[in-house]
């Protein structure tokens, strides 16, 4: 009789403490999102300064680790191997930086950074729509850089910008990127920065601030525009702030919101999510 009465104590006691357990699961999810009261109060204020937004807020912004990663530093051989393959190429060091060169096309790497050209284009495409270019663009990355997912296509009149970025474990890195510049002569110019993804910082998760507050600081920023802008989309990447070359030296990237203007061919704005800070 007394064990019948204490597995009853035992299971009473194991029911409030599930009970208890999701309570508190609940109140953590609700502490870092958006209600939407509050949703609805920054788009207010938005409009209030002609500024609507074309898709809803994100809501959920729990706490985020940093990112260790390393300088901006690359293989030279393999990649004269990936732009010219194994034909013969000519060497040079200049106050450009590293110049590898085979007429038409031309390859630079200078402090981290990568720009090849071609003035003949390099692939050819039937027409100059983004589903082809995707297409070209597509099958270079995915053979070299596999990690790279297209993020932005820019249009022109003549031409396609076509942005990728590296995405690690489900979050994107922003300032690791591949950006290709093509025509109807094929790809004409590829520029490219990144750095090697390390690991997770080992101390606990930052907080971050909430979607609502990022825009409050996009707004003082942009103050209130003449004509009618629109946010077209809003979302929550890593970004290397500083770098360099060494491969050696270790490096943080830290989460960052990215606002997207209607119209705007230049990059998003980025607003540090731990310090809340407008860096363009």
């Amino acid at each position: 009789m007394e064990w019948e009465k204490a597995k009853s104590y035992l299971l009473l006691f194991f029911v409030l403490l599930n009970l208890t357990l999701g309570g508190l699961i609940f109140m953590e999810s609700r502490r870092y999102r958006v209600t939407p009261e509050r949703e609805q109060t920054i788009i207010n204020i938005l409009a209030q300064n002609n500024i609507t937004m074309d898709n809803r807020l994100q809501r959920r912004f729990p706490p985020m680790r940093m990112l260790n990663v390393s300088g901006f530093y690359y293989n030279t051989d393999e990649l004269v191997r990936i732009f010219f393959g194994n034909a013969t190429v000519q060497r040079t060091t200049s106050a450009r930086g590293y110049v590898v060169t085979r007429r038409p096309a031309e390859l630079v790497i200078s402090d981290g950074f990568i720009s090849y050209t071609n003035q003949r284009g390099r692939g050819g495409i039937d027409e100059l729509t983004p589903a082809e270019a995707q297409r070209l663009t597509d099958a270079f990355v995915h053979a070299y850089w596999p990690d790279f997912r297209l993020d932005i296509i820019y249009t022109g009149n003549d031409w396609l910008l076509l942005s990728y970025r590296q995405v690690y474990r489900g979050h994107i890195i922003h300032s690791n990127f591949i950006e290709f510049f093509v025509t109807e002569d094929g790809i004409t110019l590829v520029e490219m920065q990144f750095s090697q993804v390390l690991n997770w910082e080992s101390t606990d998760p930052l907080p971050i601030v909430s979607p609502d507050e990022a825009l409050l600081t996009f707004l003082q920023r942009v103050r209130t525009p003449v004509a009618p802008m629109v946010i077209t989309h809003m979302d929550l990447v890593y970004f290397q702030e500083e770098g360099g070359t060494d491969p050696y030296v270790t490096h943080r990237a830290v989460p960052f919101y990215r606002v997207f203007v209607a119209g705007d061919g230049s990059d998003p704005f980025l607003i540090n999510a731990i310090t809340n800070e407008m860096i363009n």
